[in-house]
């Protein structure tokens, strides 16, 4: 027997594009530091359950299990005159006057480690994850400057590919910003200073090629557009692109700088409107290991502020880079065309890199054609999400395709799970995660393991990617999911977790990736309303009651019915719940209330109510005591 009351007013939730579910987990697998890390670095090795952290004069090594995190901290201390020299420089930077750790990288198997080192950066070597010792023998290094900031708000990339690493170094302070190849055996280069304005780093990803010497890597940024209008953003997009088999021009010219550096702008906006995005904040490429092929994702903001996601094809970049003008320049290319990748033929160089080909390629390094957004416009995501940070994976479905799977990190620490096919973009779930909100501030991803590892200043969590079992028991609620990590297992009759090597032609597990249409699963048409045992509530005569009615989809179309009457009452929906409440042409009287939620053409009963009036008067004194929050807490509670 449960009496309650609901005294409140409830605003209407704006309809547009939304999570078609939402979770709070509050996983065992999560780590709180004992302070705030406001500036955090990231490694993570694929297969691994070990995640290195780097943050303010410490690094983080987190083994993680299903019941907990081990947690090892390796001191990275500055000495103090290094940090009082520094504040007495740098006085409007003296909060990052510290070590605060900005690259955690592994080349072959020395691990690299780099820090600010209160604003003169130094790099280490990690041995037996426990120990930092200065960088020896495994290679030669530039200097460290090259590869850290001097302070943790300075935009820097690194990436290791192939036994090297490479480093971008975003303008701050009157210096330009560079691309370099900072340490491993081959030859160290580095960008010209006029091939790069006031450049601001958001990435970088090899791109594999089935030919070894055809690898690229792509580097992602904004920099200074010096011919912006007055109402223009003064930033521009690019890509920039090397040759990993590059190694330096002739004596006489470009002998320690890349020789097959091309740039590009990229636009991401609606057509030609000037509704564009020009600051590129980060990137993530996913490629196939077989072909130039796969999807770039720009995460992009405006001058308010407001952030999008843009995607674009590889293959449509490529065939840019292979084939547009160079821009500025009229005359005929003859021989190599510019920004070729060739093999390495010893003692050739001369014959190769003719010094009018090279001479060509410095003093024109963009192309003239623009790298245009697949669909043209941002992906279709909801406006009111401010994201801060992604990840994506690749992931192979039961009917062999390849699809795209983006997790979007929100300045309120949420997590969005989003499915980008070639028709549309669907919104999986929406994860709450932390206890303390806060922006997500890095993030990782573990294809082989199945995992994501989350960060904010305050803590770190890991949840999985297949989280199947939260979509529910039925055939149509896995299906209408369209998790590409899940499927229905006819057999078992269960949400599972597609395996590693599932074989399509002899498995039983069905999906339905590119519609929301359950089908598939043959049942579904002969579905049976599901009644459920209507929950008796007591009401004085004197009150107004305000049914509520929790939501699992934010796809379905949520009403409530009286006593299997053909009419239908409206709800308003408060956070998670369709509430019903009284109106002038549909007063709550005594009967059996019944809350349905139609999505995929099949109406689903998800709660009912019987109003009994009692009779009695609810005392004045106590409804003002009491008061609406409380009161709908405690219907709150009463639901779960």
């Amino acid at each position: 027997m449960n009496y309650f009351v609901l005294l409140s007013l409830f605003a209407t939730v704006i309809v547009g594009k939304s999570p078609r579910l939402k979770f709070v987990l509050r996983e065992p697998s999560r780590f709180h530091f004992n302070r705030p890390e406001n500036y955090i670095s990231m490694y993570h090795q694929e297969g691994s359950d070990t995640l290195y952290v780097g943050g303010k004069a410490m690094i983080y090594m987190l083994t993680f299990t299903d019941r907990g995190v081990r947690d090892l901290q390796i001191p990275a201390v500055s000495d103090q005159t290094a940090i009082d020299t520094c504040k007495a420089e740098a006085a409007s930077l003296e909060l990052e006057c510290d070590n605060f750790i900005t690259v955690i990288q592994k080349v072959n198997d020395t691990f690299i480690v780099c820090g600010t080192n209160a604003g003169n950066p130094r790099c280490w070597m990690l041995v037996n994850d426990t120990v930092l010792t200065d960088v020896q023998g495994a290679g030669q290094i530039s200097s460290a400057s090259h590869i850290s900031p001097r302070f943790p708000s300075h935009r820097a990339i690194s990436l290791p590919a192939d036994g090297s690493l490479y480093s971008a170094m975003s303008s701050v302070e009157g210096h330009s910003g560079s691309i370099r190849r900072t340490f491993g055996s081959q030859k160290l280069l580095k960008s010209e200073n006029v091939w790069l304005l006031n450049p601001q780093f958001a990435g970088a990803s090899i791109i594999p090629s089935s030919e070894k010497y055809k690898e690229e890597i792509y580097f992602f940024f904004s920099e200074f557009n010096k011919t912006a209008r007055v109402d223009e953003e003064p930033y521009r997009a690019r890509i920039g692109r090397i040759c990993m088999v590059d190694e330096g021009g002739v004596k006489t010219l470009m002998a320690d700088s890349w020789t097959t550096f091309l740039k590009a702008r990229v636009m991401c906006g609606a057509g030609n409107t000037q509704q564009q995005y020009n600051n590129l904040k980060q990137a993530v490429v996913l490629t196939a290991q077989d072909k130039r092929a796969g999807v770039l994702y720009g995460l992009f903001s405006n001058a308010w502020g407001r952030t999008v996601i843009c995607a674009y094809s590889i293959e449509d970049i490529d065939q840019a880079f292979s084939t547009s003008k160079l821009k500025g320049y009229s005359g005929q290319l003859t021989g190599t065309r510019p920004g070729t990748c060739l093999r390495k033929t010893p003692g050739a160089a001369e014959n190769q890199n003719n010094v009018k080909t090279l001479g060509v390629m410095r003093y024109h390094p963009e192309i003239e054609d623009v790298i245009r957004p697949v669909g043209v416009a941002p992906l279709d995501l909801p406006s009111d999400d401010q994201i801060t940070h992604t990840v994506a994976d690749i992931v192979r479905a039961v009917n062999d395709e390849h699809y795209s799977v983006l997790y979007l990190g929100t300045e309120q620490g949420k997590i969005l799970k989003v499915l980008h096919t070639n028709e549309d973009v669907f919104i999986i779930s929406q994860y709450s995660l932390f206890h303390n909100e806060g922006p997500v501030l890095n993030m990782a991803i573990d294809s082989q393991k199945g995992h994501l590892y989350v960060a904010t200043a305050m803590e770190v969590q890991r949840l999985p990617l297949a989280d199947c079992g939260r979509y529910g028991d039925t055939c149509r609620e896995c299906i209408l999911s369209r998790d590409p990590y899940c499927g229905w297992d006819k057999s078992r009759r269960k949400c599972i977790a597609i395996p590693p090597a599932y074989n399509s032609s002899t498995g039983g597990i069905i999906q339905n990736l590119d519609h929301s249409n359950s089908s598939v699963c043959g049942e579904a048409a002969a579905l049976k309303l599901r009644r459920t045992s209507p929950r008796e509530v007591f009401v004085q005569s004197n009150t107004s009651v305000f049914l509520p009615c929790p939501v699992h989809s934010f796809h379905a179309t949520y009403r409530w019915e009286k006593d299997n009457c053909i009419k239908n009452y409206p709800c308003i929906f408060s956070g998670d719940f369709c509430v019903l409440g009284p109106v002038v042409d549909t007063p709550l009287k005594e009967g059996v209330f019944r809350c349905m939620a139609t999505e995929d053409g099949f109406k689903v009963e998800v709660i009912s109510f019987r109003l009994v009036n009692d009779g009695r008067l609810l005392a004045a004194s106590l409804a003002f005591t009491l008061g609406p929050s409380l009161l709908l807490a405690v219907a709150t509670l009463w639901l779960h």
